[in-house]
């Protein structure tokens, strides 16, 4: 048996980030051997995340990106299970990491990204050995990307919520941030009316048809009642036709033109964990 020294154990949590208990163990079943160590952290990792795979991941952090080009963006998101681990330099950094990497190589989608290889090993990999490092579940959460002739980013200040906004053109920057914010702060479910996924629109005249009956409504008059009510949803719920939130007397769209009267939002994305 090999004389497992504490000069070893901080070696070993060095290479590994792995508490000093782990990487004792780990250097005992391995006999000394560092690579077999390894090994046995990671293989850790797997066994921790395969129990806790049906645990929620509610707490993390929600990173978006823009590349040089302002053309190309990102919103990812890396959760885990309480604050107190998302709080944490390790969860910080590797957030972080797996964000520079998506803005960096634009994966398709989720699978691809945990694909990509960081630091000698893939991201996937990093986040099964940061699971074993803090006994709790780590999974991608969310990715999303977009594209656009100018992108404008914005990240809440609790790192739980991010948004990205396409434009067709260069805007000024603080414009761009306000609407971003706006994305974030009213959650809207499109750009405008005509590129309402065909569902909600069909879910709020149905719903406007039940409100008008309720009321003992004329049947004659239920469909133009319903209509007159899924026009209200537009304006409170597609971005174009939303109240400004610095300025309730203009809307989303009002606001943009008096930047720039040509400029226009061609689309956007939005995560939070919270919803």
């Amino acid at each position: 048996m090999a004389e497992i020294t504490a000069t070893d154990v901080a070696k070993l949590r060095k290479m590994t980030g792995a508490g000093m208990m782990d990487c004792k163990n780990a250097l005992v079943e391995a006999n000394g051997n560092f690579d077999r160590a390894q090994e046995i952290i990671r293989e850790k990792g797997k066994l921790v995340a395969a129990k806790r795979a049906d645990r929620e991941t509610t707490e993390g952090a929600v990173i978006a990106k823009i590349d040089s080009s302002a053309k190309e963006g990102i919103v990812v998101a890396l959760g885990c299970e309480t604050d107190f681990v998302a709080k944490t330099d390790d969860f910080k950094s590797l957030s972080a990491k797996i964000a520079d990497a998506a803005i960096s190589v634009l994966p398709k989608d989720g699978t691809e990204l945990e694909a990509i290889v960081v630091d000698g090993s893939s991201i996937g990999q990093l986040i099964s050995d940061q699971t074993g490092k803090s006994g709790e579940k780590h999974v991608i959460a969310a990715y999303k990307r977009i594209s656009g002739e100018y992108l404008a980013a914005y990240i809440h200040m609790n790192n739980k919520l991010a948004t990205v906004v396409a434009f067709n053109k260069a805007i000024p920057s603080e414009v761009g941030k306000d609407i971003a914010m706006q994305v974030a702060a009213m959650n809207p479910v499109s750009v405008t009316r005509n590129d309402c996924p065909p569902e909600v629109i069909e879910r709020e005249l149905q719903i406007g048809r039940e409100q008008a009956r309720l009321e003992n409504k004329p049947e004659n008059m239920i469909d133009k009642i319903a209509e007159g009510k899924l026009g209200k949803f537009f304006k409170e719920s597609t971005l174009c036709e939303q109240d400004f939130i610095k300025d309730a007397k203009i809307s989303v769209a009002q606001y943009l033109k008096s930047a720039d009267a040509t400029a226009a939002i061609t689309g956007f994305i939005r995560f939070s964990l919270n919803d």
